[in-house]
């Protein structure tokens, strides 16, 4: 009797605690259900309408954030770099390359949270369409990091995972067959003070 009861506490329990953890691992992560990625950024295009898989609907539920339509654009995530590594606060990174057709476009750096790194110095958080300088041929490069660099640069602040958010709105991206086709600028890490 005390047997049956034993190994049904533990059956309970190992169902509640695995439907926990693998409800745990699908809500954390990145490149989940309905992601799309280009290189080093992951985008989830169908998050804001109503197509969302329910595991995206319940990540934007629990993280509180406000998701764009199909129709409003689309945001690229990145949680590591053109060669593979996680992206850290304590480094530097360069964002360079040619941007997808937007009428806007924002790049901003978060914390593993997906909250905007607040800068130690004060600066720019992030660079936007009309603020950029841009490159012979229309492209991009951006740095983002902690010590101040010339040109176009994003101040962070702190250590640990970061991200580094490319939002585009109004983007044609979103039509036919155009996101699948679409060139991202690389990530490409440089100095680390740790």
């Amino acid at each position: 009797m005390i047997r049956t009861v034993l190994l049904t506490a533990l059956a309970v329990s190992i169902a509640i605690l695995g439907g926990a953890g693998s409800v745990w691992y699908a809500l954390s992560a990145q490149r989940g259900i309905g992601a799309v990625s280009i290189g080093a950024w992951t985008a989830y295009p169908d998050l804001g309408g109503p197509q969302a898989d329910p595991y995206s609907r319940a990540r934007v539920a629990r993280d509180g954030v406000l998701t764009l339509g199909r129709a409003e654009g689309v945001a690229f995530v990145a949680s590591e770099d053109s060669s593979g590594e996680r992206l850290r606060g304590e480094c530097a990174y360069t964002v360079v390359g040619s941007l997808p057709p937007a009428r806007l476009w924002t790049l901003h750096a978060a914390d593993g949270e997906m909250r905007l790194l607040k800068p130690a110095l004060p600066h720019e958080t992030e660079i936007h369409a009309q603020s950029a300088l841009r490159l012979p041929g229309g492209g991009v490069s951006v740095t983002v990091g902690a010590k101040p660099q010339p040109g176009n640069w994003i101040a962070t602040s702190g250590t640990g995972p970061m991200t580094i958010v490319l939002t585009l709105y109004d983007t044609p991206l979103l039509g036919g067959t155009g996101l699948a086709d679409a060139v991202l600028p690389q990530v490409i890490r440089g100095a680390c003070d740790a």
